[in-house]
């Protein structure tokens, strides 16, 4: 009896690892560079949100850098991402070759897709207090305030289960663990993070000559 296949737009969520398998063995490129541009977006606007931008810039100087910026970023992740985290995947004895890490990551972002389905309404409710400290048309209605803090928590779900889904994704194709599949990232961070901590210190102890 034949297992019936999965769609990987719903199954991403509870099976990663057998959608990133079923996806790997039938056609490894599928969507894989769509997936990392419209990711892309819903991390520039969840990243926005975070770091409140709209602090230093206009609403719509976030929304064209998410709607532009975010396809760029999400698809120079993808490739220098499917390079290193195979590189160093390697060091712990991960199996998977380049493609089938950038699998991994292009399919883990559906639910960061899904979300985009909750900035659309939280755009329309709260606009430029989506991305600023101060929140005074949010605070003066406990209507408004009650739907922030579920928008806030609801992406802040999300990104997480994004998260947790990649770990388990990028440990199926290298086969290990979703922790192993942690330290492998950890690892691939460290990689670009010690080289430009290095640049750094230099570039400061030049400067003191």
């Amino acid at each position: 009896m034949e297992t019936p296949l999965l769609n990987p737009w719903f199954s991403m969520w509870l099976h990663p690892r057998q959608t990133i398998r079923q996806i790997v063995s039938t056609n490894p490129d599928r969507l894989v560079v769509l997936l990392a541009a419209v990711g892309g977006i819903a991390e520039a606007l969840t990243n926005a949100a975070s770091d409140s931008k709209g602090d230093d810039i206009s609403l719509q100087a976030i929304l064209l850098t998410a709607l532009f910026g975010g396809p760029i970023m999400g698809i120079v992740g993808l490739w220098l991402g499917g390079l290193l985290l195979r590189w160093t995947g390697g060091w712990l004895g991960g199996q998977a070759d380049t493609r089938s890490v950038r699998t991994a990551l292009a399919w883990a972002n559906v639910p960061l897709i899904w979300s985009l389905l909750l900035w659309g309404p939280a755009l329309l409710f709260f606009g430029a207090e989506l991305f600023t400290t101060a929140t005074p048309a949010i605070d003066a209605s406990s209507m408004f305030a009650g739907l922030y803090l579920v928008f806030t928590l609801g992406i802040g779900i999300v990104s997480l289960w994004a998260l947790v889904a990649f770990f388990h994704a990028l440990g199926e194709v290298q086969g290990f663990s979703a922790w192993k599949a942690l330290g492998n990232s950890i690892l691939a961070g460290l990689v670009v993070a010690i080289p430009l901590l290095v640049l750094a210190l230099a570039m400061v102890w030049i400067s003191r000559l």
